[in-house]
């Protein structure tokens, strides 16, 4: 499907909103802490913080430069704010208040006029009228000054890159790592936010896309920090429409409490208030535009506030770890107070979700016993799963070394207990839905095929894909494997979704996929591509819900997903014959494009403007009855003139050994394996070496194409539509593939109009039938 990654807008739609919209600041802060801020008018927004150790410091930003939105929905960059000023009502609890000291600043980072960075600050309490907890702020660019007292320090307001607002709890010690002796809860709000003067509106990208088919996933842990409408504009802007994949995260929405030296979640789950707080406007906002949200929640948590006793652990009782940074810990299928919190937390976030009107929609992302990357060890052997286990289970000390039967056994149970659990936190959420008047809950499994069916552990599947998730266990299945597909490993793609199809039998029409990431931006424009024709590959196998994995990196590429194209007559073609035989007098004209410049001294410069000719045909010579006209003029009539293309067998030139011998699997090289490739194109050459004249073969005969890896005829592959050629496995690193084929040409008349004249044709007069090659994309 077409597809663009935009850098820029380049006269695409725009329109104009009031520097300082309240749906674009940002907040900021170190963890443990949470913050989250969300408009509550269109000149207001609230920020919620929950303090947890006295040093903490939560910053309300606002940017110069729009680095989070999709470059076409970008606001514009304007760094100079001179001769104007910005007023808001400030409210505020639980906070250290505007006239205390390390009270509420204004930190301005910039560069003077002499161009140096610098920063400065300014008290807001010095340009407020109003109470320290209620007052109204009024901040003259031009005028403003740095320091505790005024006038202060000249602000230069003519390049500046960003600003924000410090919030610190009341009991704030700077610099201290000391836990607060109760958790500190603080609010700020912003009201009648105006700015007026010089720049007073920003231009900012308004395209609204025609949606397409296709579905968008989000990840609070990626976006906590932005206003939740503000990630609405952007899904709706750019074509998203239906449903929302939201993975709830492992690391932003819990609660956390002191515990000796440590600060582990929350017991019994609790969501903490800013997280909360940006669900409840996310989920309302959603709704409100037409988007159902699918909760996703996973088995993961951040190490450093997950209890040890619910962590999985390997046979040396090291545990689980993800590979990010800082990483996760994996919660232990086994462990019943461990999964409880899972259920828990599912339980708040679908009463949220019922709460503003949505369906119940609830994933339960990616479970499974982790495997030790380098070592190959599964992680069943924390102290809940032995016991489950039996209590003393066999050891595998890693999953790519050949297994007994008392080890696979094991997995077999392990993923019996998988099974169970998921199971269980699906029901946690139908039962919450069923609680409410009518409620029903769909619930979806996802499952990450390059770990669960690793081709090294053949034997995993046993424990992470168990029986127990067979149709219908779950209302849909999801698939996403993006470590194959980034890489190029289609073969391997496409082998797991028939694995996965024959081991739980979900019809087609009750499977998803998910398709994405790129997680370096330096590899946008290798995985785009291979993302975006995913998406169209599933489409084709029938799968009708798809999403594009996520957000963060749709905007920050700038992916633009264009919808389907409507039929295009003039680019049709019918896979048939053209019905009359080629004789002899039959004319073929190979035409190439080729720019010559004269220059003064009397030599040339020859610019070649196509890599392959393009072929004329005069079939005409070749009509010799009264029948055979009538066959012409019927085949030109069902082809509508040149609206329609068709095959024609080149009497010339129709196969790869020679011009029209025999084809055999040696006769023209289609590239060499890498290991990961598995699609070949087939092609003609012309000519040797180098300079070798390519011509891409895309409407071969199908009985006749032969293929060889290594010189060796092999069978185990498909031919696709276009002419290309699909191994099942990728042949090896460095394996030489080859080809024979027979191929026709697709062409089409080069007129609407066909002359025939029925008196020169009976005084041996042939007609004019001119045809001419269409290009084919390949």
């Amino acid at each position: 499907m077409p597809y663009w990654l935009a850098r820029e807008r380049r006269g695409q739609d725009g329109d104009w909103i009031q520097r300082f919209d309240p749906r674009f600041w940002t907040v900021d802060f170190p963890r443990p802490m949470m913050a989250c801020v969300v408009a509550t008018a269109p000149d207001a927004l609230r920020v919620d913080c929950e303090f947890l150790y006295e040093g903490q410091l939560s910053g309300l930003i606002w940017s110069s430069e729009d680095r989070l939105d999709h470059p076409l929905l970008a606001y514009e960059t304007r760094r100079d704010y001179s001769h104007a000023v910005l007023r808001f009502h400030w409210r505020s609890g639980g906070i250290i208040a505007l006239d205390q000291a390390n009270g509420p600043t204004l930190t301005i980072e910039g560069r003077d006029a002499a161009g140096q960075a610098r920063s400065w600050y300014v008290r807001l309490w010095n340009y407020a009228s109003g109470t320290p907890t209620d007052a109204q702020v009024e901040l003259p660019f031009s005028a403003l000054g740095s320091g505790w007292f005024l006038p202060g320090t000249p602000v230069h307001p003519a390049d500046i890159d960003r600003m924000f607002i410090s919030l610190v709890p009341e009991g704030f010690v700077p610099g201290s790592t000391a836990p607060l002796a109760t958790r500190g809860e603080g609010f700020v709000e912003l009201s009648g936010i105006a700015y007026h003067g010089d720049h007073a509106s920003l231009a900012i990208g308004d395209v609204m896309l025609p949606p397409h088919e296709e579905r968008i996933a989000t990840a609070y842990d990626d976006a906590y920090n932005q206003e939740p409408t503000r990630l609405l504009r952007n899904i709706r802007g750019l074509g998203y429409r239906d449903r929302i994949l939201h993975y709830l995260g492992m690391s932003h929405f819990p609660r956390l409490e002191a515990e000796g030296g440590a600060m582990p979640v929350a017991r019994p789950a609790a969501i903490c208030t800013p997280a909360r707080r940006w669900h409840e406007r996310f989920y309302a906002a959603a709704g409100a535009a037409g988007y159902a949200v699918i909760n996703s929640l996973s088995y993961e948590l951040l190490a450093d506030h997950c209890p040890a006793e619910w962590q999985q652990r390997a046979h040396d009782g090291s545990a689980a770890r993800t590979g990010w940074d800082p990483p996760s810990a994996l919660l232990s299928p086994a462990n019943g107070e461990a999964m409880a919190w899972l259920q828990s937390a599912a339980v708040q976030f679908t009463a949220m979700q019922q709460a503003a009107g949505l369906p119940v929609l609830f994933q339960v992302g990616e479970p499974w016993w982790w495997v030790v990357p380098h070592s190959g060890a599964p992680c069943l052997y924390d102290d809940a799963a032995v016991a489950a286990l039996g209590g003393s289970p066999p050891v595998i000390a890693d999953m790519r070394a050949p297994l007994d039967g008392a080890q696979t056994a094991l997995l077999d149970d392990a993923g019996a207990l998988l099974a169970q659990s998921t199971t269980a936190l699906g029901q946690a959420v139908r039962d919450t839905a069923g609680g409410a008047a009518g409620g029903t809950a769909e619930i979806l499994l996802l499952a990450f095929t390059p770990t669960i069916l690793d081709p090294a552990m053949p034997e995993l599947k046993r424990a992470n894909l168990p029986a127990g998730w067979a149709w219908p266990a779950f209302d849909r299945l999801q698939l996403e494997d993006y470590d194959w597909l980034t890489a190029g490993f289609d073969a391997r793609c496409r082998a797991a979704i028939a694995e996965v199809d024959a081991r739980l039998g979900y019809p087609v029409e009750r499977q998803d996929y998910l398709s994405g990431f790129v997680l370096d931006p330096a590899d946008a424009e290798a995985f785009w591509p291979r993302i975006d024709a995913a998406l169209d590959r599933a489409a084709a196998r029938g799968v009708g819900q798809r999403y594009v994995w996520a957000l963060p990196q749709v905007a920050r590429d700038g992916y633009t997903r264009l919808p389907p194209p409507k039929e295009d007559d003039v680019q049709a073609f019918d896979d048939v014959e053209y019905p009359l035989a080629l004789g002899r007098d039959a004319a073929v004209s190979p035409e190439f494009s080729t720019s010559i410049a004269l220059t003064a001294s009397g030599h040339e410069r020859r610019n070649t403007l196509w890599s392959d000719a393009r072929l004329r045909f005069d079939v005409g010579p070749g009509i010799r009855s009264e029948e055979e006209l009538g066959t012409l003029i019927a085949f030109f009539r069902a082809r509508r003139g040149a609206a329609r293309g068709f095959r024609l067998r080149d009497p010339f030139d129709h196969s790869s050994g020679g011009m029209t011998g025999p084809p055999g699997p040696l006769d023209q090289p289609l590239g060499t394996g890498d290991g990961a490739r598995d699609s070949f194109a087939l092609v003609k050459l012309y000519g040797d070496g180098a300079q070798a004249q390519r011509r891409p073969i895309t409407r071969p005969r199908a009985g006749t194409v032969r293929v060889s890896v290594n010189g060796v005829e092999s069978f185990a592959w498909t031919l696709l539509p276009g002419g290309r050629v699909q191994f099942v496995e990728a042949p090896p690193a460095g394996a030489d593939i080859r080809a024979g084929f027979l191929f026709d040409v697709p062409v089409r008349f080069e007129q609407d109009r066909l002359d025939v004249t029925g008196a020169n044709f009976a005084a041996g007069e042939a007609p004019s039938v001119p045809l001419i090659e269409i290009r084919e994309a390949t």
